[in-house]
């Protein structure tokens, strides 16, 4: 379109110079030739639009907005048409208490109140994407900036509404899961409506107040010391258990010694006995006595 423009100055020029004594006046049907070849070739290029891929086209000409999107690649328009592109691939909007992390500077985290009237902290990062064939009915109704108009204040007010219906302690622990699929439910019905898709909802961080993970830390402790103490019991009772089949044992072994064994196997076990000891011993036999002679033999 600047060609075009450039050309229509210079046929102006040419017209003019032919009008006055200007030496160029020989030259005046040259320089307008050269205005309407830069005419054309302005036009020309203007009527041919590339459109980058992951990307989407809408037309507009004289504020009045075309419903047909231009896909990627080469497209023929309207040399007088202006192209608003939106991109429609997997876009990410952050929410964090972090500096320089999140999408604002600054802390932007989501201040929310739970059910016990406590502040809880939440990060939050939000997947989404345009959807192509929304994207003129976008250009109407919200403009370029959806970011900041649809996808940024339905999500801090969606999370605000369903924050109320959890205690501080169960967003933390056990119902976040629960709570994040709440939220991503109530926030993909808002962004359907508005022409976006919302692709995944991820709680990245919950902060409870400092009271509240003193008393939580406390608990854990608590629970870790009865934990490991039920273990030290477990663990008595089975020795407790281990000594008394060991004595139970030696007792019912001496009742057999004292019961069930005659002269000849007392004396055996006592000759075994002897025999395995280092020391050199002469053992002495009297079929009168119920027990060896045992002299040593040092």
């Amino acid at each position: 379109m600047f060609l075009s423009v450039i050309g229509l100055i210079v046929i102006v020029i040419g017209f003019v110079i032919v009008k006055t004594d200007s030496p160029f006046k020989a030259y005046s049907g040259i320089i307008r030739i050269v205005g309407f070849l830069l005419v054309l070739t302005g036009a020309g290029l203007s009527a041919v639009k590339q459109i980058e891929p992951g990307y989407v086209g809408v037309q507009k000409l004289f504020g009045k907005v075309n419903n047909n999107t231009l896909e990627s690649g080469l497209n023929v328009i309207n040399p007088l048409v202006e192209v608003v592109m939106f991109d429609v691939r997997t876009q990410n909007y952050t929410m964090s208490s972090v500096h320089d992390e999140g999408d604002k500077t600054g802390d932007d985290a989501i201040r929310v109140l739970s059910a016990d009237g406590l502040e809880v902290i939440i990060d939050l990062t939000v997947l989404y994407k345009v959807v192509s064939n929304e994207a003129p009915r976008i250009l109407k109704e919200i403009g370029t900036d959806y970011r900041n108009t649809i996808v940024r204040p339905i999500c801090r007010t969606k999370i605000r509404d369903n924050a109320v219906y959890y205690d501080a302690v169960a967003l933390y622990s056990t119902k976040r899961d629960e709570f994040q699929a709440r939220i991503f439910k109530t926030i993909e019905g808002d962004f359907k409506g508005r022409g976006l898709v919302l692709e995944q909802l991820l709680v990245r961080n919950i902060t409870l107040p400092a009271s509240v993970k003193t008393t939580i830390e406390s608990k854990i402790n608590a629970e870790q010391d009865a934990q490991k103490m039920t273990f030290v019991l477990q663990k008595e009772k089975q020795e407790a258990e281990r000594k008394r089949v060991e004595a139970q044992g030696i007792a019912d072994y001496q009742k057999i010694l004292s019961t069930g064994l005659s002269d000849k196997q007392l004396q055996y076990e006592m000759i075994k006995a002897i025999s395995t000891s280092p020391n050199a011993k002469l053992i002495i036999m009297d079929s009168k006595r119920s027990a060896p002679f045992i002299i040593d033999a040092k």
